[in-house]
């Protein structure tokens, strides 16, 4: 059983885990300014903002196998140190290429963070329900830094400089490069060989192409580069697969994704995820380009669902405790089914309000997938692979908002292109703008004649309704037939509460 010290440890490793999730949503908001500041042009601010994710997807593999053989916590004060030095740097940064550099290694030291901080969990709390508990704690302590950090770097943005958004981590990451070697235990597999450099190099060529043509399919629409570079991505995936299966120490156990309970896990969460990124994307864009909203009142929009989501994150491990996780996380996605089926019911003319209670209903519902998920993945994966298991929950995470907004993204614009009717007399160049996309459409109908821009206005938002209504029924059907799938899948899982009750196996020793 945990004790003081171990909940303490947990306390702890919150810390990383609110800063990476500020991180992630704060940015956005200095971007004008540091855009203006560093005489930053369009190409480079989209560096400035993507190179952060990409790189932290890219080598959380390495990162996770890594943290199991040279040590968790010592990775995790390695990449603790590093993301806090490359955090100043960026605050501090004297020109656009500097700050993509910055951000840069502030992504590669953020890949450390969350497989050392999961697989950290899984070694501190061997007893079920604490477990369960913990992982409720570390996904609400995500949120919540997803919910605060806009919040925040708004108010930092009314009074300093850009960059005081990148220092508002810093000083939380040395209180935990302070208590870490005190409160956390150390833990590395003993038997683990060499790490293969070739294996690193064929999963950041496999990871990173994918990743960034799957973001340029999403941003632009089809095109020859990045359907090329997914191919080459998913060449390269293929080459890395096969080279793990032949090596006696893999950087990735590809057999982890045999274990029914991982695989079905890693599988729920990559659907839970592409529904709600996609979706978002949505409901952000409706937020600005139909309510009016700016970008900070559209972020303040969602809040209400990063909360539902916060609070459902400590429901779900109590619920775990007596019912089975299959049977918690399958009703909890029947929900998330019926928040989307509310949200075909909305019209462009009704406001707002369904689409933030619906995805508060989302959100609150979605919890289980998203957090008992996570335990299950990295509980069910044997203690000297924690890390790796942990790093595959969080890329499924990552691959599933992605994958969602390029999806999702392009059936939405079809349909909205497929609904769009325009009055007669626009002309051809605003007829094309309209044709491409609701900003589009807003953009030159401020051109138009009154009577002509309001027309051109309202078709467009009605398409676009139809479009996030087609979006929403696909999300609906995806979720209802993911919580069959894990309701079947996974109902071998006992409680938490009994697994407890039951012997633990033994514990790896610290230090």
């Amino acid at each position: 059983m945990a004790g003081r010290r171990e909940w303490l440890g947990l306390v702890v490793l919150a810390l990383p885990t609110f800063v990476v999730a500020i991180d992630l949503f704060v940015l956005l908001l200095a971007v004008p300014n540091l855009a203006t500041d560093l005489a930053a042009g369009a190409n480079q601010q989209l560096w400035i903002t993507d190179i952060y994710g990409f790189l932290l997807a890219g080598f959380l593999i390495t990162m996770g196998t890594l943290g199991d053989r040279i040590g968790r916590r010592k990775l995790l004060m390695i990449g603790g140190a590093c993301f806090a030095v490359a955090s100043i740097v960026c605050a501090y940064s004297t020109s656009a290429e500097m700050l993509i550099i910055a951000r840069a290694a502030l992504g590669i030291a953020g890949a450390t963070l969350m497989p050392s901080t999961l697989a950290l969990i899984a070694t501190m709390f061997r007893n079920p329900k604490q477990m369960g508990t913990a992982f409720g704690v570390w996904a609400g302590t995500f949120t919540l830094g997803a919910v605060l950090g806009p919040v925040i770097g708004g108010l930092l943005l009314d009074a300093f400089w850009w960059g005081s958004v990148f220092l508002l981590g810093v000083p939380l990451i040395i209180l935990m490069l302070i208590l870490g070697p005190k409160l956390l235990p150390e833990f590395r597999n003993p038997q683990a060989g060499r790490l293969d450099p070739t294996s690193v190099v064929l999963s950041l060529l496999a990871l990173l192409p994918v990743i960034y043509g799957i973001k340029e399919l999403a941003r632009h629409g089809w095109d020859d580069f990045p359907v090329v570079s997914l191919v080459v991505g998913l060449i390269f995936g293929v080459v890395f697969v096969r080279r793990q299966q032949k090596l006696s120490d893999p950087l990735l156990d590809i057999g982890l994704f045999g274990n029914r309970t991982i695989g079905t896990s890693l599988g729920g969460q990559l659907s839970y995820s592409m529904v709600g990124g996609g979706f978002m994307m949505f409901m952000l864009l409706y937020f600005q380009l139909v309510e009016g909203m700016s970008a900070v009142q559209a972020g303040l929009a969602m809040v209400p669902g990063m909360v539902a989501a916060a609070i459902g994150f400590q429901v779900a491990p109590k619920l775990a405790n007596r019912f089975r996780p299959a049977y918690v996380i399958a009703i909890g996605l029947v929900g998330t089914a019926a928040a989307m089926t509310l949200m075909t019911q909305f019209d462009s003319g009704a406001g707002s309000a369904v689409l933030i209670v619906g995805f508060a209903i989302f959100s609150f519902c979605g919890a289980p997938m998203a957090g008992l998920g996570t335990n299950l993945v990295v509980a069910s994966a044997p203690q000297e692979k924690a890390g790796s298991a942990g790093s595959l929950a969080q890329i499924s995470n990552e691959f599933g908002g992605t994958l969602g907004i390029a999806i999702l993204g392009t059936i939405g614009a079809a349909v909205y292109r497929a609904n769009l009717d325009l009055p007669s007399g626009v002309p051809a160049d605003a007829a094309a703008a309209a044709d491409d996309s609701l900003a589009g459409a807003t953009s030159a109908a401020a051109e138009l004649p009154e009577h002509v821009s309001t027309a051109v206005i309202g078709s467009a938002q009605s398409a676009f309704t139809t479009g996030v209504h087609a979006v929403a029924t696909i999300g609906a059907v995806l979720l209802a037939l993911m919580s069959v799938v894990v309701a079947t899948r996974l109902r071998h899982v006992p409680p938490f509460g009994q697994a407890a009750a039951e012997p633990a196996g033994d514990t790896a020793d610290a230090d």
